[in-house]
């Protein structure tokens, strides 16, 4: 039995990893390979945040496999002649991986299958990233759901899988390893040290995620209906950066839920799982929806380009302090409350009427979790032209928004420190307090804060007006 190459991708793991443990029931040398090839997703290679966190994946990856007397192979370049050069280099006869369900890496991914298999190389891929495949899950007619609700009924129907379990087979070293480059030879970290927020607010490790999942279950999930919207509290799991990189797998989190009694919280999140899985199922059907709105009325929107609006909404200046806040957390910790993140993505689409294209470009390079899938559902359900999308004229007041769900300001106060001495009525209204009272609390308005970049109302109907522009094909 020859050499089996395993190739790492979103799937950074040793257990409940279903090509690892095909590999090791092969009986063969197993050689682990991580290639990057950042050039193969074009404008959808992983921005500066992912990139960190997948630097400190891989380095903990490589830590997993040195316990098991094995290196981790890094390789630079184009993957298909990559694998191939390896191949000749350690003799192996298969190579065996996890699928990734983005439209250019299924169409990538097809072509390196065909080719190993016309140089008689044995070829598997396996699921690791999911609870169902995409095309598992169909309506009575045999398509694809676009609706959240009925894709979840239909889930309920079948049975979550177990995580994948070894056969007890010790993963064995090959005689000679192949060459491998440097983790810094990848280029993954930041030239300019900007990173200080994200290593103090994560652990990029697979302990560091199954840590996390146990506290959740134990501390938080009883209460996670509830907390879940509230940004001042630690309500969420954030597992998302795990179950991106594949730290930790989705069966794995539903075996830990099992092990928890029923309630809300739970079925509350288990909910969440399935969204995730509902946008894969999403971009899989209609891998359009990557540059195209799922409802194409939606091409002829009268989007706003202006790079001011854009600008300031980024960096956290717009003058609202919830949508402030929440950009300033993104930017600080690579991360932001999924409240918030809805509360800003309905401010830069509606009142500021820029492309959810351009809000989804943002999240992409900033967030540690940025999943092409969730990503590109979440934003165009913020913009209402997506699959299950909030109704286009449901326009978040980011006023009320944060007096409801930050109602002490303790988050807001976190993120946007000018605010601190602003008495909790005018938290979110700070334009109202009286002049001599800003001076006072040291909190001029548009001296240490921005004025709103809009005011509410006329955001709102700005929007709705444009709205009505494609209902009436103006």
């Amino acid at each position: 039995m020859k050499t089996t190459l395993v190739w790492f991708r979103q799937d950074l793991r040793l257990r409940d990893n279903p090509a690892w443990e095909g590999a090791l029931g092969r009986g063969a040398p197993a050689v682990p390979v991580y290639i990057h090839a950042p050039g193969e997703a074009g404008e959808w290679a992983p921005g500066a945040a992912r990139r960190w966190w997948l630097h400190h994946a891989l380095e903990d990856l490589g830590a997993q496999l040195a316990e098991e007397g094995l290196r981790l192979v890094l390789r630079c370049g184009e993957s298909a002649g990559t694998l191939m050069r390896l191949l000749e280099e350690t003799g192996a006869d298969a190579v065996y991986w996890n699928r990734c369900y983005e439209p250019f890496r299924i169409q990538h991914d097809g072509r390196i299958k065909n080719r190993l298999k016309e140089a008689g190389i044995e070829a598997w891929s396996g699921n690791a990233s999911l609870l169902r495949e995409p095309w598992e899950v169909a309506t009575g007619s045999g398509g694809p759901y676009k609706v959240y609700t009925p894709y979840a009924r239909a889930c309920a129907r079948t049975t979550d899988p177990e995580p994948v379990t070894g056969r007890g087979e010790e993963a064995r070293p090959p005689e000679q390893w192949p060459r491998s480059q440097s983790l810094e030879d990848l280029g993954l970290l930041p030239d300019t040290p900007w990173d200080d927020g994200l290593r103090s607010f994560w652990n990029p490790t697979r302990e560091g995620g199954l840590g996390r999942l146990g506290a959740f279950i134990k501390n938080r999930m009883p209460s996670y209906a509830d907390d879940r919207d509230i940004p001042g509290e630690d309500g969420t799991s954030r597992l998302s950066p795990y179950l991106h990189t594949g730290q930790i797998g989705p069966r794995e989190v539903v075996a830990a839920l099992r092990r928890h009694p029923e309630g809300r919280g739970r079925e509350t999140f288990y909910r969440e799982l399935v969204w995730r899985e509902f946008a894969y199922h999403v971009l899989y059907h209609f891998p359009d929806t990557l540059e195209r709105p799922l409802q194409l009325k939606f091409d002829h929107f009268p989007w706003r380009r202006e790079a001011g609006d854009l600008r300031a909404w980024r960096k956290g200046q717009t003058g609202y302090p919830i949508v402030d806040a929440g950009m300033r957390q993104l930017w600080r910790t690579g991360w932001m409350h999924n409240r918030v993140r809805m509360v800003v993505a309905s401010f830069l689409v509606k009142h500021l009427l820029h492309s959810w294209r351009d809000g989804e470009r943002w999240f992409r390079d900033t967030l540690v979790d940025a999943d092409l899938a969730s990503n590109t559902l979440g934003w165009q359900w913020a913009g209402g032209c997506g699959a299950d999308a909030a109704p286009y004229f449901r326009v978040f007041n980011p006023i009320t928004q944060g007096e409801k769900f930050d109602p002490e300001g303790s988050y807001t106060r976190t993120y946007v420190p000018e605010l601190k001495n602003v008495p909790d009525r005018y938290l979110f209204k700070p334009w109202e307090l009286p002049a001599s009272v800003q001076e006072a609390v040291g909190c001029v308005i548009g001296r240490d804060y921005p004025e709103p970049i809009i005011e509410h109302k006329a955001g709102r109907e700005r929007a709705l007006e444009a709205f009505a522009s494609i209902k009436e094909g103006r």
